[in-house]
């Protein structure tokens, strides 16, 4: 197979499965991390590459939950914002849905509204100034029980920002089942978020049903214990419900052990409508560039092949028709003019 690191690089893209904090860079941590001295993050590059490096799920989530201890303040979260947007600028991503977990912010100390404010702020830059668009998607942090899903949508609801797409569900599945926040979703749904849960990233697929059941979930975040229900998968590809695929996420927090083992060649195989994310890209030493380039080994695909895995992400977005067909144009432009070459 040809190096697909140069086209990959220049490729118009979408990210649909990507965290606010998460996407913090080793630098913009050292930076917040030596604003903050009390934190447990290093700011040592090479302290922070170790602190990086994760024994099991519950590890990443402890070493998130630091990282997120070191954005106190609505500056802090603006200059997140922002140089998260650049990072993506430099990968060619033209549009995000990024997650956002406004309780964790807001509960340390931070004005709800000076928060809104704080990313409202960064997105319209973004898109001014770096040609990101960014949208929004608020979840719940489901380590925080139920007290964190009744704030989390009050927050979506009463102070709702302009750039608020989707409603979500992450952290630990292990002892969170996805019932119990049926509630605040249906509050979210009504008000006319979408539904965005992670499921079946550390259990089995019955978590996936319940997403789909009690949550209405319109895609369903990482989903890899999908291929273990052939009825689960053949819904999944019958309905073109979407697939927030993250493979070296899922490596890296054990979720799957070797990438080459990754279900993702079954999802495709079944018809499963997948998207390629990095999800919490510099914490795995990744990105969406990388990812890309691993899903092209794992599935076999050429330029044309990578085309239109980028233009799932495009339709299973909630960018509106009109910006779907632009970016989806655009993909197809740029592929034509590299093969052309």
């Amino acid at each position: 197979m040809s190096d697909l690191r140069p086209f990959v690089a220049g490729l118009p893209k979408a990210e649909l499965h990507v965290h606010h904090v998460g996407s913090a860079s080793p630098r913009i941590v050292a930076d917040l991390a030596a604003r903050h001295p009390d934190s447990k993050v290093p700011s040592d590059p090479e302290a922070l590459r170790e602190f990086f490096t994760f024994t099991d799920f519950a590890h990443f989530i402890e070493v998130y939950l630091a990282v997120v201890d070191v954005i106190r303040t609505p500056e802090d979260v603006r200059h997140l914002t922002y140089e998260v947007a650049r990072d993506m600028a430099r990968q060619n991503i033209r549009y995000a849905e990024l997650t956002v977990t406004p309780f964790s912010s807001t509960r340390r100390g931070i004005p709800e509204a000076a928060f809104m404010e704080a990313i409202e702020d960064a997105r319209k830059a973004a898109e001014s100034e770096l040609g990101v668009v960014l949208r929004w998607c608020f979840d719940i942090p489901g380590e925080a029980g139920l007290e964190s899903a009744e704030e989390t949508v009050r927050l979506a609801l009463e102070h709702r920002p302009e750039g608020l797409v989707s409603f979500g569900l992450g952290g630990p599945e292990i002892g969170v089942p996805r019932p119990q926040f049926k509630p605040y979703f249906d509050k979210a749904i009504e008000a006319g978020l979408h539904s965005v849960p992670h499921a079946g990233e550390t259990t089995g697929p019955e978590t996936i049903w319940d997403a789909l059941t009690d949550l209405r979930a319109e895609r369903i975040g990482h989903g890899t214990s999908a291929t273990q229900d052939p009825k689960l998968l053949a819904h999944l590809a019958e309905r073109q419900i979407p697939l927030e695929v993250c493979p070296t996420s899922n490596i890296a927090t054990r979720a799957v052990a070797t990438l080459d083992e990754h279900p993702i060649k079954e999802m495709v195989a079944a018809g499963c409508l997948v998207t390629i994310n990095s999800d919490d890209p510099p914490m795995f030493g990744s990105d969406l560039n990388n990812e890309y380039v691993v899903a092209a080994r794992l599935l076999d695909l050429d330029e044309r092949g990578l085309a239109e895995l980028a233009k799932n992400a495009v339709k299973a977005s909630f960018l509106d028709e009109a910006g779907k067909a632009k970016l989806s144009a655009e993909i197809d432009a740029y592929t034509n003019d590299w093969l052309a070459r």
